[in-house]
């Protein structure tokens, strides 16, 4: 059985963690299968959005720590930590649009991986954890950053320091998560998302994401080069010229991605 189960359907591709019995813990096997899977979509032209999710009443319960028993010392810890950031890097910096639907506890590393994508749906009994510090550890897979960027420093301190479970609801309300979902309507209402966007102007939605996840660390001068830059790659693609006669023409455009 694979560690992941793929498919790709209206040109969005859906990873679904494959391991229900481990809460879909992200063994060695699943990590490598998520990189490939990532950068699949990278290379991919058929495949405009790319969406994850998980099998059974978890998204995913973090690292697999049984594995944790073969590190013998500090650079065995680092070097575990840094693979992690292959996949995490890969995926931030993927033009697409990516897509957590987060169908149960979402946990530890988890709980990064849905907040490293671009929108996060969640079902209504969902409950996020960064939960390292039970464990005396800090949250990797670049968890630090994307929590603070959501809710700022105090709100992202509260949830690590205490490493509670935060539950759909607050998630939402405290901009963790975009919507959300009763379980049984959940993947039928990301999919229906996911098609839409993969229907729409993919360089621009590729150039607007570099843009916003770079906005943090860059000046505002430097924000408005890029811009500019931007616009101008954009304002060249046959989905520009689409756009705007069919806005001219008052009909629905349709894109194709380039």
């Amino acid at each position: 059985m694979a560690a992941i189960e793929y498919k790709l359907e209206d040109g969005v591709a859906v990873a679904t963690l494959n391991a229900p019995d481990k809460l879909n813990a992200l063994t060695d096997e699943m990590k490598n299968e998520l990189l490939s899977v990532i950068l699949q979509a990278r290379d991919d032209e058929e495949i405009k959005v790319l969406v994850i999710t998980g099998t059974g009443r978890a998204f995913c319960a973090g690292g697999d720590l049984n594995s944790h028993s073969n590190i013998k010392d500090i650079v065995g810890m680092r070097d575990r930590v840094k693979k992690l950031h292959r996949w995490v890097n890969e995926m931030v910096n993927l033009e697409k649009p990516v897509i957590a639907a987060v169908n149960g506890l979402a946990v530890g590393a988890g709980c990064n991986l849905a907040f490293a994508c671009d929108l996060v749906y969640a079902s209504e009994d969902a409950k996020f954890s960064e939960i390292f510090s039970k464990i005396g550890l800090i949250p990797d897979a670049g968890g630090l950053y994307f929590l603070a960027w959501a809710v700022g420093p105090m709100r992202a301190k509260d949830i690590v320091f205490s490493g509670r479970m935060v539950e759909a609801e607050e998630a939402f309300q405290i901009g963790l998560v975009n919507k959300v979902f009763p379980r049984d309507k959940l993947m039928d209402e990301v999919m229906a998302i996911a098609k839409n966007y993969a229907k729409g102007p993919g360089v621009a939605y590729g150039l607007a994401k570099t843009l916003i996840n770079k906005s943090y660390s860059w000046d505002f001068a430097t924000l408005l080069e890029q811009e500019a830059n931007a616009q101008a790659v954009c304002g060249r693609t046959e989905d520009y010229f689409e756009g705007r006669a069919a806005f001219l023409e008052k009909r629905p455009p349709v894109f194709k991605g380039r």
